[in-house]
């Protein structure tokens, strides 16, 4: 008898990889530390953009922002832009997601409409959680300071509604083939939870970590404008116990128990599913002097924490992984072709054998914060590649930055003049470029390459002379070459342009 193909994929919003006690044992996260012993935890794994909107945008369409067009937060994307809910729903499999979008173009809460792909019935995005509210609710469900009241229990939360209706759609669905987003907004301020999670981090800080002292003077100048006062302060200052800090990381337990609610009902009803872990990027909590996130590829926003469930059991990999990775990995389970269109890869067979490398390197970039105003450094351009063992970012009008990740795992020391690793540097480099070209990233030009440490690298009119096309197969027809009219695949060049690479 054939088995029903179910994938659930669960996220939490800001959670740093050491927040999760199976990265770093002084975090209390027993169900996610549950999924990972029974499947394969991800050491060096990447957010395609560390922000909400655009991180999202690759984890739903398997396509990286600069291409999908969700640059920064509060843009849609373009409607010939296809959700993983919409390419599954197309091929007659079922899709419900339930929780935070930030994918519509709205707000922070969305627009309350379920968008085209996803069963309505389930849909419940933070617009439809407030509008269940009185004016006086809605306000204390944005105050940190509710989690302090008497009267705030767990049936109040977003979390709690998000996992019922996320339980809801489980157990009315198991003999059908599925895929299940439950994307709650916790940890994310205001990280309102009920006691005993809101004071249980009272005393906790941080190991001091050497990148508490980074004095910045070495780094890229919008770093030292993002530090602010903070760049004086001293590593006591910086990482210490603190009631904002406590709230934070007693709401990511909470979300944990969430979680909790859910895989209780995937063990009992799902044993052979596949499960999903992770978060949309992390938060700076004061290391490198700098808080939240912006347009860096620091561990502790970029390397987001990953934990699959379906293959091999209680293993652990160093191979890069990526976000992008998602959308062909969930259509590849369920059977179906990959799309051309799709910039990643399937990791189904990295999942089965934990020894399998499936990327060289992984790519994670950056355009703006916010597109609402114009704070947070305003457009910031940014591309960054690593392979585990390095990493290099280049900051198009800043200074770039190279990582021996090996020998400076905290990202300390910046190399990007050390004429000792410019091989490996310039190798980086490289990949990256081909990467830009190869995914036609519209903001790619010489300014990439010519960089003053890398005197082999010359402006050129032409750049690479790569022309920009699709194949989004089942929704739009092939593009048209300017010369000659003709499908992209049909088309033969006059013979002064044919170097141009299609």
């Amino acid at each position: 008898m054939k088995k029903n193909k179910q994938v659930i994929l669960i996220m939490t919003d800001t959670t740093r990889k050491d927040m999760v006690g199976c990265y770093n044992d002084k975090m209390v996260t027993p169900n996610i530390d549950k999924l990972a012993s029974e499947g394969l935890r991800y050491e060096n794994a990447y957010s395609c953009q560390p922000v909400c909107g655009p991180a999202r945008s690759a984890i739903f369409t398997g396509t990286f922002p600069h291409s999908n067009g969700m640059v920064t937060n509060s843009y849609a994307m373009g409607m010939n832009v296809k959700t993983i809910g919409q390419r599954l729903t197309d091929n007659g499999i079922h899709t419900g997601y339930v929780g935070k979008y930030h994918l519509d173009g709205g707000d922070y809460f969305g627009l309350g409409v379920c968008p085209e792909g996803w069963d309505k019935k389930y849909w419940f995005d933070q617009k439809m959680y407030l509008e269940e509210l009185t004016d006086e609710m809605r306000v204390k469900s944005r105050q940190s300071e509710t989690s302090y009241e008497d009267w705030l229990t767990e049936d109040f939360t977003y979390a709690h509604k998000v996992t019922n209706r996320a339980v809801g759609f489980l157990e009315e669905n198991v003999n059908t083939d599925f895929f299940l987003t439950v994307s709650y907004d916790e940890p994310h301020g205001p990280s309102i939870c009920p006691a005993p999670y809101n004071t249980m981090y009272a005393d906790f800080k941080f190991s001091d970590y050497p990148n508490y002292s980074d004095d910045l003077m070495d780094k890229p100048l919008l770093q030292q404008l993002w530090a602010g006062k903070d760049i004086n302060k001293p590593v006591s200052e910086l990482n210490k116990p603190s009631k904002g800090l406590a709230l934070f990381l007693g709401c990511n337990t909470f979300v944990d128990h969430e979680i909790g609610r859910v895989t209780k009902v995937l063990e009992e009803k799902y044993p052979d599913a596949l499960i999903i872990y992770t978060s949309d990027h992390g938060d700076m909590l004061g290391s490198h002097k700098l808080q939240m996130k912006n347009a860096a590829a620091y561990r502790e926003i970029a390397n987001i924490p990953l934990i699959i469930k379906g293959g091999q059991k209680g293993k652990v990999t160093d191979a890069p992984a990526s976000h992008i990775d998602l959308v062909p990995t969930i259509m590849d389970y369920m059977g179906l072709p990959i799309p051309k269109l799709l910039e990643g890869k399937s990791m189904l067979p990295q999942i089965m054998d934990s020894d399998v490398v499936i990327n060289k390197n992984v790519y994670t970039e950056w355009t703006r914060y916010e597109v609402d105003h114009d704070g947070f450094g305003g457009m910031q351009m940014m591309r960054a590649a690593t392979n585990g063992h390095y990493k290099l970012v280049i900051n198009l009008m800043d200074k770039d930055e190279f990582y021996d990740l090996d020998k400076d795992p905290y990202e300390v020391t910046n190399l990007i003049y050390d004429k000792d690793y410019a091989e490996i540097r310039n190798g980086l480099h490289d990949d990256l470029l081909q990467h830009m070209n190869e995914t036609r990233d519209p903001y790619r030009g010489y300014q990439w390459s010519a960089r003053d440490w890398r005197k082999d690298r010359h402006p050129k009119w032409e750049n690479d002379g790569y022309t920009r096309q699709k194949e989004n197969e089942e929704y739009e027809p092939r593009e048209l070459d300017y010369d000659t009219g003709l499908p992209m695949d049909k088309a033969t060049r006059p013979k002064e342009t044919n170097d141009v690479k299609n």
